[in-house]
């Protein structure tokens, strides 16, 4: 009987140590999840060829630094407070990024889903005026190549034939952001657009109220409201506004099936998760089987 009071006490001492063990990865887990790196699925073809669906990456937080803000909040889509701890780099022009959509259940309003996330190429940064010609990107002052160059090519030779322009319209992916039928713009030509850095101030005129009523309302959480020429916020009229946040352009690889900034505008730095910067797993969709020569592949 001694002995096995005996037994049994040595292991309940190692199912202790075992299950405070585990609690103790699961916590260490949690935390290199929150502040350190994240991975996520590749559901679509807006970013091939650099990226397939099935995919999944790896991304690094820390390059700017983990986001802090209430998930409660987020779930009950609340006005959003999200403070961003100190990394050690800026974001690039050209990186690939994660970030949740600004835009999950409305075009006229900047929203936040905490389980919608894309996956596109920083084109331009904040402080940067972004144009499209000829369905290639360019940025004022950047004499480099930005994005997928063969993609933009091809769409270029591609837009050169009138039915095929008509053939976008018909399908709503020809004319780009804002929208409107004043500016015209389209995935074809675009801009020049300048994208607001925190302090920035512009003056309230039409073209400013198109181009930036969304980032306003956004960040001041009230309506903007343009009559005759004035424009009023919070009940006052306003002839100037200094932007609060950080704004970019983001651009898909795949310029002929991408969701992004040539439609719904710039992106909040708020909303940026980090940098993509591996494919740790790549299964088939298909036949579900892994494909191993994808597995470990930088993303650039």
């Amino acid at each position: 009987m001694r002995y096995i009071k005996k037994y049994i006490g040595v292991l309940y001492n190692l199912l202790v140590c075992v299950a405070g063990g585990s609690l103790l990865m699961m916590i260490i887990w949690l935390l290199l999840q929150i502040f350190v790196f994240a991975s996520f699925a590749i559901p679509s073809d807006s970013m091939e060829p650099v990226l397939m669906p099935g995919d999944y990456v790896l991304v690094n937080k820390m390059l700017k630094g983990p986001r802090i803000f209430s998930l409660g909040d987020a779930r009950q889509h609340k006005p959003l407070h999200i403070d961003r701890l100190k990394g050690f780099s800026e974001f690039r022009r050209n990186e690939v990024l994660v970030f949740n959509f600004p835009y999950p259940e409305r075009w006229d309003s900047i929203g936040f889903n905490l389980m919608l996330y894309y996956v596109k190429r920083c084109i331009a940064l904040p402080g940067d005026t972004v144009e499209i010609r000829d369905a290639r990107y360019r940025v004022r002052g950047y004499d480099k190549e930005l994005g997928n160059i063969v993609s933009q090519n091809s769409l270029a030779h591609f837009l050169e034939k009138p039915r095929n322009v008509e053939k976008m319209i018909q399908e709503n992916c020809f004319f780009a952001y804002p929208g409107d039928t004043i500016l015209k713009w389209s995935i074809k030509d675009f801009g020049p657009f300048y994208l607001p850095s925190r302090g920035d101030t512009i003056v309230m005129d039409d073209k400013h109220y198109l181009l930036y009523r969304n980032l306003i309302e956004w960040e001041q959480q009230d309506k903007l409201i343009a009559s005759n020429g004035h424009f009023y916020l919070n009940g006052r009229e306003v002839e100037h506004y200094v932007f609060m946040h950080n704004y970019y352009f983001m651009g898909g690889d795949n310029c002929y099936n991408s969701q992004d900034s040539r439609y719904w505008g710039p992106l909040p730095e708020e909303y940026i998760v980090g940098k993509a910067t591996l494919i740790w797993k790549s299964k088939n969709r298909v036949t579900d089987e892994i494909c191993m020569d994808r597995i470990f592949k930088k993303i650039k």
